[in-house]
């Protein structure tokens, strides 16, 4: 009899693999509504692959970016792009996870996973085993004819993160997506996006108030400040919660913090 371990392993060597991540661009760019905008002369570059933290006080526009990146808003001014060409609406080359886990009520947890493959034009036996795949993955396999509602918030915030993975998007937008977990599950769904990430060449944007959460998941972070791009730094490795510590990494979280007025 295979152990739960061998399970694990055999799943995730079976998951089918996300495509090359998405070059994620902007320039010059105002983000907002047109009679809000929020960020101004924007540039930013997000790297294929990487995981951006986006991080800055209440109201500096983490969501108006994430939102611009995901082709719900268009930029006011200048450009936004994706691989060099106009970024002009949603794709399913993007995916976004969001904090309310947005899960649809009536469908399992399978049924939710399946929704991206089902749109896509996988076949029904296809879609299942993938599906199986990626709640495998996700420490779901036996909840998975659940109902959102039959289980917990961190089961359905692992069910998001499974159905945003399956259409197999080149980006993963992810808008404060633990903000309602408590801090053992935050910390865990932390973990698992990290190992359910490596080798599927995803990228990430990951917007957070949580500074620790940014420093700890992101390649490098961006802080917004004053309707501005303040910088993008690179986040000192390895990728260790007890590395906290480290003097470069203590050093990056009391510059972020500053521009909370902390």
């Amino acid at each position: 009899m295979s152990t739960s371990s061998e399970v694990a392993v055999a799943a995730a060597a079976s998951a089918p693999e996300v495509a090359r991540g998405a070059r994620l661009t902007l320039g010059a760019a105002v983000l907002g509504r047109p009679d809000a905008p929020v960020l101004h002369d924007v540039a930013l570059d997000v790297r294929p692959g990487e995981i951006l933290t986006v991080v800055g006080p209440s109201g500096c526009g983490k969501s108006t970016l994430l939102r611009t990146f995901a082709g719900l808003l268009a930029p006011l001014a200048g450009t936004v792009a994706q691989d060099g060409s106009p970024l002009t609406g949603p794709s399913a080359d993007r995916a976004l996870v969001f904090q309310e886990d947005a899960l649809l009520p009536w469908r399992t947890l399978r049924g939710n996973v399946e929704l991206p493959l089902a749109i896509k034009g996988v076949s029904r036996s296809e879609r299942r085993a993938q599906a199986a795949s990626w709640l495998a993955r996700v420490g779901l396999s036996e909840q998975a004819g659940q109902l959102p509602h039959r289980v917990s918030g961190g089961q359905r915030q692992r069910a998001q993160l499974a159905r945003a993975l399956a259409g197999s998007p080149r980006a993963v937008l992810m808008d404060e997506p633990f903000g309602a977990l408590d801090a053992q599950t935050r910390s865990g769904m932390q973990d698992l996006l990290v190992e359910v990430l490596r080798g599927t060449g995803a990228t990430v944007v990951f917007v957070t108030h949580d500074v620790d959460e940014a420093l700890f998941l992101g390649d490098r972070v961006a802080l917004l400040a004053a309707g501005r791009v303040a910088s993008v730094r690179d986040v000192p490795r390895p990728r260790e919660r007890g590395a906290l510590d480290d003097p470069a990494r203590a050093a990056l979280r009391r510059t972020v913090l500053s521009s909370f007025g902390i």
